[in-house]
């Protein structure tokens, strides 16, 4: 069936229910934003045919996709000032950087929530998991008990931000910012904050019976192939006694890291299996909250050259595509999964890149690539390309 899903089409009350059924409240948004006719991740046609990484990923002269190789090599000399461990960066699914240990195996820190948010897909489109439900109705009571206005909140308003539930997470330095508990109605109002993003694990956990890292291995690593994934080294992390939900971190490589980001890249389709439904990936990735309204606010700091807002756990770029497909910045239509330290998976769509960026901070916790340190690193990969013809 064939719908119409741009906000200046009519659609049938029939199509309508069954989306809001299969997505319950999150189905009318999906109608306006999903399937714009401006949605696509495609500017302009590849140069050559979208490549997938077999047992290791294909590697290309960077001139073949446009990119200087002397101006890489003078990014190569920057991250040798700085603390990166590794760094991958590709175009149509070729690799036309790398830097460091791309297999080394470390924890993302919160890029773990980015590829939750990517889990959930088949099971909100098979109803096994309904956004529309309530924390209380989904048993997510805490060491201290919801307030009456918090009870509301919804599974989607978990994975947005925007449950206005802030008791301790454990992190402490979230924690220490939170709004006053009861002071924010649940959807008005974003606070990046961990208590959400662990609630929404033990969640996906409750409704699919599943653990979060048998279905990261079944249902995203076998798949896609990736190289360093290890089952036996996932572990959660206790937010006792503060929280009964825990951290559920992920220990991954760089160049496993940037499969992931080539999956979204193509709309969660692999070598022509659709591994997570489309609309759901492009749901996550568009702005839900506009730079404007981040908080904490420094994370709407004016000056600075970024501009991320939030979709359903992924920092999105508060910048839409126009019609057409037309990209007048190559920022447009990104997005990324950012994590403590450096840890970053960060997709172009505009350029047809991901770039996967790693700090190994289990080796040394006080290493770190700030943001306005990364926020370089993109810009000189994009300040790359050639001028004209690459010679």
């Amino acid at each position: 069936m064939k719908c119409c899903f741009t906000p200046e089409c009519k659609v049938s009350r029939s199509v309508a229910q069954q989306v809001s059924t299969r997505f319950g409240r999150l189905g009318l948004c999906l109608l306006l934003v999903v399937f714009s006719s401006f949605a696509s991740a495609q500017a302009t046609a590849p140069s050559s045919a979208p490549a997938y990484p077999g047992t290791d990923w294909e590697r290309a002269k960077p001139e073949s996709e446009g990119y200087s190789s002397a101006r890489l090599e003078a990014l190569r000399i920057w991250l040798k000032t700085q603390h990166t461990t590794a760094i991958l960066v590709s175009v149509h699914g070729k690799v036309i950087f790398e830097y460091g240990d791309l297999q080394r195996v470390s924890v993302v820190a919160s890029v773990r929530k980015s590829i939750l948010a990517m889990l959930y897909g088949n099971y909100v489109l098979d109803g096994t998991i309904d956004l529309s439900k309530t924390v209380k109705e989904l048993g997510l009571d805490d060491v201290q008990k919801f307030l009456p206005i918090e009870k509301n909140a919804t599974l989607e308003q978990l994975l947005t931000a925007r449950s206005g539930i802030y008791i301790p997470s454990s992190n402490q330095d979230l924690d220490a910012n939170v709004p006053r508990r009861g002071s924010q109605r649940p959807g008005s109002y974003f606070f990046y904050n961990n208590w959400d993003f662990n609630a929404a694990g033990t969640a996906f956990e409750k409704l699919t019976r599943k653990d979060i890292y048998d279905a990261l291995e079944s249902e995203l690593a076998k798949p896609i192939g990736m190289q360093d994934f290890d089952r036996s080294r996932q572990k959660k992390i206790s937010a006792m006694p503060a929280s009964v939900h825990p951290q559920y971190a992920m220990y991954l490589s760089t160049r496993d890291m940037a499969r992931l980001g080539l999956l979204m890249l193509r709309d969660c389709s692999w070598k022509g299996k659709q591994l997570e439904p489309r609309d759901w990936c492009r749901y996550i990735t568009r702005v839900i909250t506009p730079f404007h309204e981040m908080n904490p606010p420094g994370l709407r700091a004016l000056g600075r050259p970024d501009r991320w807002g939030y979709g359903a756990l992924w920092w999105v770029w508060d910048a839409p595509v126009w019609p057409g497909n037309e990209y007048g910045s190559p920022f447009q239509g990104a997005y990324s999964a950012a994590g403590a330290g450096g840890q970053y998976i960060t997709v172009l769509p505009g350029l047809y890149m991901v770039i996967a960026h790693k700090v190994d901070v289990d080796q040394d916790p006080k290493a770190e690539v700030t943001n306005v340190e990364y926020e370089a690193i993109l810009q000189m990969i994009i300040a790359s390309a050639c001028s004209g013809t690459c010679k």
